[in-house]
Protein backbone atom coordinates (compact mmCIF):
# COMPACT_ATOMS: atom_id res chain seq x y z
CA UNK A 1 0.00 0.00 0.00
CA UNK A 2 2.70 2.46 1.07
CA UNK A 3 6.40 2.33 0.25
CA UNK A 4 8.78 4.82 1.85
CA UNK A 5 12.37 5.15 0.65
CA UNK A 6 15.17 7.15 2.29
CA UNK A 7 12.81 9.69 3.86
CA UNK A 8 14.38 12.54 5.84
CA UNK A 9 13.08 15.65 7.57
CA UNK A 10 15.23 18.15 9.47
CA UNK A 11 14.17 20.97 11.78
CA UNK A 12 17.20 23.22 12.04
CA UNK A 13 19.97 20.91 13.14
CA UNK A 14 17.61 18.22 14.43
CA UNK A 15 17.13 15.15 12.22
CA UNK A 16 13.55 14.28 13.18
CA UNK A 17 13.32 11.62 10.46
CA UNK A 18 16.64 10.29 9.26
CA UNK A 19 16.81 8.18 6.09
CA UNK A 20 13.75 6.05 6.89
CA UNK A 21 12.67 3.25 4.57
CA UNK A 22 9.70 0.97 5.26
CA UNK A 23 6.62 -0.62 3.70
CA UNK A 24 2.99 -0.82 4.81
CA UNK A 25 1.36 -3.89 3.33
CA UNK A 26 -2.14 -3.63 1.94
CA UNK A 27 -4.72 -5.04 4.34
CA UNK A 28 -2.38 -4.93 7.33
CA UNK A 29 -2.59 -3.29 10.75
CA UNK A 30 0.97 -2.07 11.22
CA UNK A 31 2.13 -0.65 14.54
CA UNK A 32 4.71 2.08 15.07
CA UNK A 33 6.31 2.42 18.49
CA UNK A 34 9.31 4.16 19.98
CA UNK A 35 10.30 6.48 22.82
CA UNK A 36 9.25 10.13 22.85
CA UNK A 37 11.23 12.10 20.27
CA UNK A 38 11.82 9.06 18.08
CA UNK A 39 10.28 10.77 15.03
CA UNK A 40 6.99 8.84 14.87
CA UNK A 41 4.61 11.79 14.65
CA UNK A 42 6.89 13.63 12.21
CA UNK A 43 6.85 10.56 9.98
CA UNK A 44 3.04 10.49 10.17
CA UNK A 45 2.86 14.19 9.37
CA UNK A 46 4.99 13.67 6.26
CA UNK A 47 2.90 10.73 5.03
CA UNK A 48 -0.30 12.71 5.68
CA UNK A 49 0.92 15.81 3.82
CA UNK A 50 1.32 18.15 6.79
CA UNK A 51 5.10 18.34 6.25
CA UNK A 52 7.04 17.97 3.02
CA UNK A 53 10.12 15.72 3.17
CA UNK A 54 13.60 17.15 2.70
CA UNK A 55 14.53 14.06 0.72
CA UNK A 56 13.22 10.62 -0.12
CA UNK A 57 9.90 9.58 -1.60
CA UNK A 58 6.59 7.96 -0.73
CA UNK A 59 4.41 5.91 -3.08
CA UNK A 60 0.79 4.85 -2.59
CA UNK A 61 0.04 1.69 -4.57
CA UNK A 62 2.89 2.62 -6.89
CA UNK A 63 1.85 6.28 -7.31
CA UNK A 64 4.24 8.99 -6.13
CA UNK A 65 2.58 11.04 -3.38
CA UNK A 66 5.60 12.81 -1.85
CA UNK A 67 4.83 16.49 -1.38
CA UNK A 68 1.07 16.24 -1.87
CA UNK A 69 -1.05 18.30 0.52
CA UNK A 70 -3.32 16.63 3.05
CA UNK A 71 -6.46 17.58 1.08
CA UNK A 72 -5.01 15.99 -2.07
CA UNK A 73 -4.17 12.85 -0.10
CA UNK A 74 -7.70 12.82 1.34
CA UNK A 75 -9.03 12.53 -2.21
CA UNK A 76 -6.73 9.52 -2.70
CA UNK A 77 -8.01 7.78 0.42
CA UNK A 78 -5.22 8.63 2.88
CA UNK A 79 -6.75 9.83 6.17
CA UNK A 80 -5.44 10.38 9.67
CA UNK A 81 -6.68 10.80 13.21
CA UNK A 82 -4.92 12.76 15.94
CA UNK A 83 -3.64 12.03 19.43
CA UNK A 84 -5.84 14.89 20.63
CA UNK A 85 -9.17 14.57 18.83
CA UNK A 86 -9.94 17.32 16.30
CA UNK A 87 -13.73 17.26 16.44
CA UNK A 88 -15.92 20.23 15.51
CA UNK A 89 -17.06 20.72 19.08
CA UNK A 90 -20.12 22.89 18.40
CA UNK A 91 -21.54 20.52 15.79
CA UNK A 92 -23.47 17.39 16.72
CA UNK A 93 -22.05 13.91 16.32
CA UNK A 94 -24.17 13.40 13.20
CA UNK A 95 -23.11 16.76 11.73
CA UNK A 96 -19.44 15.93 12.32
CA UNK A 97 -19.92 12.83 10.19
CA UNK A 98 -22.13 14.36 7.50
CA UNK A 99 -19.69 17.14 6.68
CA UNK A 100 -16.90 14.71 5.74
CA UNK A 101 -17.81 13.54 2.21
CA UNK A 102 -16.21 16.01 -0.26
CA UNK A 103 -17.73 17.96 -3.13
CA UNK A 104 -21.28 17.98 -1.79
CA UNK A 105 -23.58 20.06 -3.98
CA UNK A 106 -24.93 21.97 -0.98
CA UNK A 107 -21.49 23.38 -0.17
CA UNK A 108 -22.12 26.19 -2.69
CA UNK A 109 -24.81 28.67 -1.69
CA UNK A 110 -25.92 29.24 -5.29
CA UNK A 111 -26.83 25.57 -5.58
CA UNK A 112 -29.38 25.91 -2.79
CA UNK A 113 -31.49 27.85 -5.32
CA UNK A 114 -30.44 26.03 -8.49
CA UNK A 115 -30.36 22.40 -7.34
CA UNK A 116 -32.47 21.93 -4.20
CA UNK A 117 -33.68 18.45 -5.19
CA UNK A 118 -30.15 17.24 -5.90
CA UNK A 119 -28.97 18.61 -2.55
CA UNK A 120 -31.82 16.90 -0.72
CA UNK A 121 -31.11 13.57 -2.42
CA UNK A 122 -27.38 13.78 -1.63
CA UNK A 123 -28.03 14.75 1.98
CA UNK A 124 -30.34 11.77 2.43
CA UNK A 125 -27.59 9.41 1.23
CA UNK A 126 -25.04 11.03 3.57
CA UNK A 127 -27.59 11.00 6.42
CA UNK A 128 -28.12 7.25 6.02
CA UNK A 129 -24.36 6.66 5.80
CA UNK A 130 -23.85 8.59 9.03
CA UNK A 131 -26.56 6.52 10.71
CA UNK A 132 -24.84 3.32 9.63
CA UNK A 133 -21.48 4.55 10.96
CA UNK A 134 -22.93 5.61 14.32
CA UNK A 135 -24.62 2.24 14.76
CA UNK A 136 -21.37 0.45 13.89
CA UNK A 137 -19.46 2.44 16.52
CA UNK A 138 -22.25 2.43 19.14
CA UNK A 139 -22.60 6.22 18.93
CA UNK A 140 -26.17 6.41 17.62
CA UNK A 141 -27.60 7.35 21.03
CA UNK A 142 -25.34 10.43 20.94
CA UNK A 143 -26.27 11.59 17.43
CA UNK A 144 -27.69 14.95 18.57
CA UNK A 145 -25.09 15.64 21.27
CA UNK A 146 -22.48 18.30 20.64
CA UNK A 147 -19.19 16.62 19.82
CA UNK A 148 -17.38 18.80 22.34
CA UNK A 149 -19.39 17.19 25.16
CA UNK A 150 -18.20 13.64 24.40
CA UNK A 151 -15.70 11.76 26.52
CA UNK A 152 -12.14 11.31 25.25
CA UNK A 153 -12.86 7.76 24.10
CA UNK A 154 -16.07 8.75 22.34
CA UNK A 155 -14.21 11.50 20.50
CA UNK A 156 -11.66 8.92 19.31
CA UNK A 157 -14.54 6.74 18.05
CA UNK A 158 -16.00 9.77 16.27
CA UNK A 159 -12.65 10.43 14.55
CA UNK A 160 -12.60 6.80 13.45
CA UNK A 161 -16.17 7.23 12.23
CA UNK A 162 -15.20 10.19 10.07
CA UNK A 163 -12.74 7.98 8.20
CA UNK A 164 -15.68 5.64 7.49
CA UNK A 165 -17.66 8.36 5.71
CA UNK A 166 -15.40 8.10 2.64
CA UNK A 167 -13.59 5.26 0.89
CA UNK A 168 -10.41 5.18 2.94
CA UNK A 169 -7.43 3.19 1.67
CA UNK A 170 -4.97 3.98 4.43
CA UNK A 171 -5.84 5.31 7.89
CA UNK A 172 -3.08 6.75 10.07
CA UNK A 173 -4.02 6.43 13.74
CA UNK A 174 -2.01 8.65 16.10
CA UNK A 175 -2.29 7.21 19.63
CA UNK A 176 -5.94 6.30 19.27
CA UNK A 177 -5.85 4.76 22.74
CA UNK A 178 -4.39 7.77 24.58
CA UNK A 179 -6.58 8.86 27.49
CA UNK A 180 -9.26 6.27 26.73
CA UNK A 181 -10.77 4.07 29.43
CA UNK A 182 -10.46 0.29 29.10
CA UNK A 183 -14.09 -0.27 28.08
CA UNK A 184 -13.98 2.17 25.18
CA UNK A 185 -10.47 1.05 24.26
CA UNK A 186 -11.85 -2.45 23.77
CA UNK A 187 -14.59 -1.05 21.51
CA UNK A 188 -12.04 0.93 19.49
CA UNK A 189 -9.91 -2.20 19.06
CA UNK A 190 -12.93 -4.23 17.94
CA UNK A 191 -13.89 -1.53 15.44
CA UNK A 192 -10.37 -1.32 13.98
CA UNK A 193 -10.20 -5.11 13.69
CA UNK A 194 -13.60 -5.30 12.00
CA UNK A 195 -12.84 -2.44 9.59
CA UNK A 196 -9.64 -4.22 8.65
CA UNK A 197 -11.18 -7.67 8.26
CA UNK A 198 -14.59 -6.88 6.76
CA UNK A 199 -13.95 -3.62 4.90
CA UNK A 200 -10.33 -4.01 3.85
CA UNK A 201 -8.99 -0.95 5.68
CA UNK A 202 -5.21 -0.70 5.96
CA UNK A 203 -4.09 0.85 9.25
CA UNK A 204 -0.76 2.34 10.33
CA UNK A 205 -0.87 3.27 13.99
CA UNK A 206 1.32 4.98 16.57
CA UNK A 207 0.70 3.68 20.06
CA UNK A 208 2.51 3.53 23.41
CA UNK A 209 0.26 0.86 24.94
CA UNK A 210 2.24 -2.25 24.02
CA UNK A 211 -0.61 -4.60 24.97
CA UNK A 212 -2.99 -2.68 22.69
CA UNK A 213 -0.42 -2.86 19.90
CA UNK A 214 0.18 -6.58 20.55
CA UNK A 215 -3.54 -7.36 20.29
CA UNK A 216 -3.95 -5.60 16.94
CA UNK A 217 -0.73 -5.17 15.01
CA UNK A 218 1.43 -7.37 12.84
CA UNK A 219 4.08 -6.27 12.10
CA UNK A 220 5.35 -3.68 14.57
CA UNK A 221 7.98 -1.12 13.52
CA UNK A 222 10.24 0.46 16.14
CA UNK A 223 11.75 3.91 15.66
CA UNK A 224 14.42 5.64 17.72
CA UNK A 225 16.46 8.79 17.06
CA UNK A 226 14.63 9.37 13.77
CA UNK A 227 15.52 5.93 12.36
CA UNK A 228 13.92 2.52 12.06
CA UNK A 229 15.48 0.31 14.72
CA UNK A 230 13.71 -2.93 13.81
CA UNK A 231 10.53 -4.51 12.45
CA UNK A 232 9.06 -7.77 13.74
CA UNK A 233 6.06 -9.41 15.38
CA UNK A 234 4.79 -7.79 18.59
CA UNK A 235 5.91 -10.77 20.64
CA UNK A 236 9.47 -10.62 19.33
CA UNK A 237 9.56 -6.85 19.72
CA UNK A 238 8.67 -7.10 23.41
CA UNK A 239 11.64 -9.42 23.98
CA UNK A 240 14.16 -7.49 21.87
CA UNK A 241 16.97 -6.13 24.04
CA UNK A 242 17.50 -3.21 21.64
CA UNK A 243 13.87 -2.14 22.03
CA UNK A 244 14.00 -2.49 25.81
CA UNK A 245 17.15 -0.35 25.91
CA UNK A 246 15.60 2.29 23.61
CA UNK A 247 12.70 2.67 26.04
CA UNK A 248 14.40 2.14 29.38
CA UNK A 249 18.12 2.72 28.82
CA UNK A 250 20.80 0.41 30.11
Amino acid sequence: MIEIKNLSKNFGGIKAVNDVSLEIKKGSITGLIGPNGAGKTTLFNIIAGFYFPDKGNITLEGEEISGLRSDQLFDKGVLRTFQIAHEFENLTVRENLMMVPPKQTGEKILNTWLSPKKIKAEEQIVFEKASSVMKFLNLFHLENDKAGSLSGGQKKLLELGRTMMVDAKLVLLDEVGAGVNKTLLKKIAESIRQLNKDYGYTFFMIEHDIEFISALCDPVIVMTDGKVLTEDSAENIKNDDRVIEAYLGN
